[in-house]
């Protein structure tokens, strides 16, 4: 993301008000589709509001059956959200092991985050979820690298106008 994270960061010299600029990504057609701006200090605080963009969406545009993410936006309270809005969740929570327990075996009913994690360890798991790296990744390189965009020139503290010079940046 273009800006530190949080609305102040804190640097050797002192604070800098900062945002939390997100963006979500078809993986077919690297199309954005969906854009918030928000305060929070980190990016599992950042699902619910995504949700909330990508439910406003035309139904023309179609539904969201799967979701990838990276493994900041993990917390079981995202893999439950997801699935309630009827969105199969990708979201990976550090290294997996390659050898389970029986008790891992075995166990029976899993919680969501289980599945998850099961799911993401068959091949179609794998084949889907890699595809972020292709998607998403290069949609943020291209913002800071090509355009330059690393951070919001509004001294304001405005979320309101931070979203739209966010906005206007992924428009362009």
């Amino acid at each position: 993301m273009p800006t530190a994270s949080g609305p102040s960061a804190k640097l050797r010299t002192g604070f800098e008000q900062a945002y939390n600029a997100q963006a979500s990504v078809d993986i077919a057609t690297m199309l954005i589709v969906g854009q918030h701006v928000s305060q929070n200090p980190n990016d599992k605080q950042e699902v619910v509001p995504a949700l909330a963009v990508l439910s406003s969406l035309p139904d023309d545009l179609g539904s969201i059956a799967k979701a990838a993410a990276d493994s900041v936006y993990f917390s079981k309270d995202n893999t439950q959200q997801l699935e309630k809005a009827g969105i199969e969740p990708y979201l990976p929570n550090g290294r997996q092991h390659h050898n389970p327990t029986l008790e891992e075996r075995f166990a029976k009913a899993p919680d969501s985050v289980a599945a998850m994690a099961h799911r993401m360890k068959t091949e179609a798991g794998k084949k889907f979820y890699v595809q972020r790296k292709s998607t998403v990744e290069p949609v943020f390189g291209i913002i800071k690298e090509v355009m330059g965009f690393r951070r919001f020139m509004l001294r304001v503290w405005m979320l309101c106008k931070v979203s739209g010079h966010w906005c206007v940046w992924l428009s362009i």
